[in-house]
């Protein structure tokens, strides 16, 4: 089973639960998160962390700051709704999920504010669409899970670098769905996990996420994945993204780049495991998609010990771009984008509902 990483309680007022991941793997416990800045905090410090996870604690978060709120006059409380959702729109830069959950809350507000509808109305309706948010990542996770599985073959030996499963989303995950899926068919399958840096989520969650599920897997630190493709141990590679352009190219938790590049030169298959909802049809290349700089204590000092000399410069981008052109084929709930292009890229989108005519592009 996988492990479930948020979940709204009560009704109105409620509040969410979700696993505190900063504490893993050596502690497994929830916190409570009742107000915005709870929420904003909680994402921006990687309590909660993976684009779709971060996009319906963002839908929840809008409850959080409007729950209480359903006397107020029903264009103050439009207004206000929008207050919460810039605010909370600045804990991350890089999640594009972050940013389509909001402005699904935004947009759900003025469209019921239009209809008629009172400040219950609005309150409500943001309730079903919040809740809608949540439901409709679970079930993605799996449409995803069960496309990619059918790349998995009995024996198989994976790869995958980050964490992009349970403990990213509302349900099964992204690049893990797959591996869970194929493991409830009965298929034997082995993972190599990157430990990856800087804060070392593929050591701390994805290791204790499928350990928890009992998949067999073996950590690796970054530099070790061309070695193991080297070896020939290696079948193929499932990675998460943060955000994808409008021509396929991938962002993703930095080193993402290396595994791909070293996928391409072993003949290794790379596939990328998103929902739609991570596509920015706004841009059409990944060169435009902005990438988040963390502190340098994260790299200096991680984790409470300085493994750095004071003082020295460091570089610290989180994200890092895989060119369309290294992507076997990105897997989305609407079906597998092999070798993805602009044209196959916004072929998908139309088949999963998104109107592309009037979004402008840079």
């Amino acid at each position: 089973m996988h492990i479930e990483t948020l979940r709204w309680e009560g009704d109105r007022p409620g509040h969410v639960q979700m696993v505190e991941q900063t504490l893993l793997p050596l502690e497994h416990v929830e916190i409570a998160v009742r107000t915005v800045p709870e929420m904003v905090d909680a994402i921006y410090r990687l309590a909660v962390r993976g684009a779709p996870a971060i996009g319906v604690s963002a839908a929840y978060g809008v409850l959080l700051g409007i729950q209480e709120d359903a006397g107020m006059e029903a264009g103050a409380l439009v207004a206000k709704v929008g207050e919460v959702c810039d605010t909370l729109a600045a804990a991350r830069p890089t999640a594009v999920n972050l940013f389509w959950a909001l402005n699904r809350m935004r947009a759900k507000a003025e469209k019921d504010h239009a209809g008629g509808a009172n400040g219950e109305g609005i309150v409500s309706g943001l309730f079903e669409e919040a809740h809608a948010i949540f439901h409709g990542d679970r079930d993605t996770c799996r449409r995803m899970g069960e496309i990619g599985a059918e790349l998995i073959h009995d024996g198989d030996t994976l790869l995958t670098h980050c964490n992009a499963g349970a403990l990213a989303t509302a349900g099964m995950g992204t690049a893990l769905a797959p591996m869970y899926v194929a493991k409830e068919q009965g298929k034997t399958i082995h993972v190599f996990a990157d430990e990856t840096r800087p804060l070392l989520q593929g050591a701390r969650i994805t290791a204790f996420e499928l350990m928890h599920a009992g998949i067999d897997v073996t950590l690796i630190t970054d530099g070790m994945a061309a070695r193991v493709m080297f070896e020939g141990k290696v079948d193929a590679v499932f990675v998460g993204s943060d955000r994808i352009a409008r021509n396929g190219d991938v962002c993703n938790k930095i080193g993402t780049y290396s595994v791909a590049l070293a996928a391409q030169a072993h003949d290794v298959p790379f596939y990328v495991v998103a929902p739609l909802s991570t596509v920015d049809p706004s841009l059409d290349s990944g060169d435009l998609i902005p990438i988040e700089e963390r502190a340098p204590e994260e790299i200096t000092e991680g984790f409470g010990k300085r493994t750095a000399p004071e003082g020295v410069k460091v570089y610290s981008p989180a994200f890092d771009i895989t060119p369309a052109r290294l992507i076997t084929g990105i897997i989305t709930e609407v079906g597998l984008i092999e070798q993805p292009t602009m044209a196959k890229m916004e072929d998908a989108l139309r088949r999963g509902g998104v109107d592309l005519s009037g979004i402008e592009t840079a």
